[in-house]
């Protein structure tokens, strides 16, 4: 029989039941302490730091790119300005549906397919939260459009937006250089210099020329408005503006004048010309042809453009004058003559009988005078004003590879020239040493001999042709060309001059120098290389002519323009100072495939001289008229 079922123990499951009542008691009583510790910490240990958040997002902070300073050339005409236009600016990070969105945009204004796929290429480049031009100098018709309906277009904002217009177009190109939109490149490199800040609210950069090159001084410093904004994220009014400071203006040596001048007498041609004023280096005129127009860039060229100009075989975007490397030719027998009396191999008057050729010892190859039958009996003078080549051979055997490059050395030729662009080339002076690093091959005394007339390994720039002249109408001073003259102070408005910078002073006899300088001259007299091109000047040129085999001619062979390839035509070089007396310009000009220094290139530093010294404008030029010598 089962025993009965006891009765529930009341008073022990009321124990329990306190018990459990007591934890959650304890529980409750925790999470209360936990919420009103973290009210403290919240309302008043973190009081300050959350009463700026929360004013941080009632207020905005608002960049204002600043002003970019101005070009001007010597004269204080403006070559690179400034001027306000409307843009329509497309936020992505705020639209839901951007193609939705561009096909609204289209119905109200006209947007070309040319525009989209330009702000698809800059969408691709940007941050989603960057804004980006869709259309670029909108109408006044277009603003009030776009104001309209600004309300159910989320994103699409019309700004005022400042834009570069270079004056100059085309001709400074090369010069000025262009600005161009900030991309991830750039980012990088601002940020490593801790500049970036100081592009918010600004698109756009330096990227060639002076506008690369003085980047930091043109730009200016941004400013900020700090905005009170509603719920909306709208402006209501600004509590403070820290204004911002323009970029600082450019005065350059370069005449804009005479850069037309040295431009127009370019005509077609493709090569660099150059003019220095021999006493500070100032850049007085600098053409690179082709050209291209420096507008196209600022607005974001498009892709059939940007094509045409990269592919182009001509490179109109390479500016000769600073990367465009070319043998000296014969531009280098005035130093090559100074070196020789310089290191007693030569003096003034020690001739020699010019056959029309040049053996070198137990061979029975033949070096060549551009002259055929030679120059008959040839001095120091003779050689520089009839550009005589045995004289040169001769001259170079004797002084061998190394002693030739550690005097042409010091004229800058083989390295930089320190000018105030980016992009510079160094060029190539020879050296046995040079040929053994880079080949591993020994050094040859064929090599030599064309050596000393500029051929062979040698490679050069128009600018570092134009310094080396400097030196030579100078008196042996290397300067550093500049292009910037002075420097404007935005806030003061007072012009500060840049410092001039001698790299050498090469001590050179002076009866050795005046040696060297009478033969310039007498290749611009009758009888010279050079004659024809100074006919009539009012003043005295010291000159020398210049050409440059692209091909090499076979033993026994002469040189036939008639059967080449206008690409493989000799190049023609001129380098010259005036006046002779008192130089107050030296200038270097090298042609492609211009075939001769005398006919070519001398009449275009002839006009630029003519202009600089006389104010003479050129006429039309019949190039081709003048004698067809070296």
């Amino acid at each position: 029989m089962r025993r009965p079922t006891p009765l529930k123990n009341l008073g022990r499951e009321l124990a329990g039941f306190h018990g459990r009542l007591k934890i959650g008691a304890a529980f409750v009583a925790l999470l209360a302490g936990v919420l009103l510790a973290r009210g403290y910490f919240l309302q008043i240990t973190q009081h300050d730091y959350y009463t700026g958040r929360a004013e941080n997002n009632r207020i905005s902070q608002v960049p204002i790119a600043p002003n970019r300073g101005l070009i001007l050339d010597s004269k204080g005409r403006v070559l690179a300005e400034n001027y306000s236009a409307y843009t329509l600016e497309v936020t992505r990070s705020h639209i839901h549906n951007l193609e939705a969105t561009l096909i609204e945009v289209g119905k109200l204004i006209e947007i070309t397919p040319g525009q989209l796929r330009r702000f698809r290429r800059l969408l691709s480049e940007s941050h989603e939260f960057e804004t980006v031009p869709l259309k670029s100098k909108l109408t006044d018709e277009e603003v009030a459009i776009l104001a309209a309906n600004r309300y159910r277009l989320p994103g699409i904002e019309v700004k005022a937006r400042l834009f570069r217009n270079y004056q100059a177009g085309h001709g400074m190109a090369h010069v000025v250089g262009f600005i161009g939109r900030i991309n991830d490149r750039d980012l990088k490199r601002l940020r490593e210099a801790g500049r970036e800040k100081n592009y918010q609210g600004g698109a756009h950069i330096g990227k060639t020329g002076l506008e690369q090159s003085y980047e930091t001084l043109l730009h200016g410093r941004t400013g900020f408005d700090q905005m009170e904004t509603d719920s909306s994220g709208r402006a209501v009014r600004v509590l403070s503006r820290i204004p911002p400071v323009p970029g600082k203006d450019l005065r350059l040596y370069l005449d804009r004048d005479l850069q037309e001048v040295a431009e127009h007498v370019f005509g077609n041609y493709l090569g660099g010309l150059v003019a220095l004023d021999p006493n500070t280096g100032g850049v007085l005129a600098l053409v690179s042809k082709p050209v291209f127009d420096p507008n196209l860039f600022v607005d974001g060229i498009d892709p059939e453009t940007w094509k045409s100009l990269n592919e182009s075989p001509d490179r109109p975007m390479v500016n000769r004058v600073l990367r465009g490397i070319y043998p000296p030719g014969s531009t280098i027998k005035p130093f090559m003559a100074l070196a020789g009396l310089e290191l007693g191999l030569r003096k003034p008057s020690d001739a020699i009988s010019d056959p029309g050729y040049f053996t070198l010892p137990r061979s029975s190859h033949q070096y060549r005078d551009w002259k055929k039958g030679g120059h008959g009996t040839v001095d120091l003078g003779k050689s520089i004003a009839q550009s005589c080549d045995v004289y040169y051979y001769r001259l170079a055997v004797d002084m061998g590879i190394d002693r030739m490059h550690d005097y042409l050395a010091q004229f800058g030729l083989g390295e930089k020239t320190g000018i105030d662009l980016d992009g510079e080339s160094a060029g190539l002076l020879p050296s046995r040493e040079w040929k053994q690093r880079r080949f591993k091959q020994v050094w040859y005394p064929g090599e030599t001999v064309i050596a000393g007339i500029g051929q062979g390994f040698h490679l050069t720039t128009p600018l570092q042709l134009a310094v080396a002249t400097a030196m030579i109408a100078n008196g042996g001073k290397r300067i550093e060309p500049r292009l910037v003259q002075s420097v404007r102070d935005p806030l003061t408005r007072a012009w500060q001059a840049q410092p001039v910078a001698t790299r050498l002073q090469l001590e050179i006899d002076p009866d050795n120098l005046a040696a060297v300088r009478a033969g310039m001259m007498a290749a611009m007299q009758p009888g010279g290389t050079a004659s024809r091109a100074a006919a009539g000047a009012p003043y005295t040129i010291a000159g020398k002519t210049g050409t440059a085999q692209v091909v090499g001619i076979k033993q026994g062979a002469r040189y036939d323009a008639g059967s080449l390839a206008r690409k493989h035509l000799d190049h023609a070089l001129f380098i010259a100072y005036a006046p002779a007396e008192n130089p107050t310009i030296a200038i270097a000009v090298m042609v492609e495939n211009g075939e001769h220094g005398g006919s070519t290139a001398a009449p275009m530093a002839r006009a630029v001289l003519d202009y600089y010294l006389t104010g003479k404008r050129p006429g039309n030029m019949n190039l081709g008229a003048i004698d067809a010598t070296e």
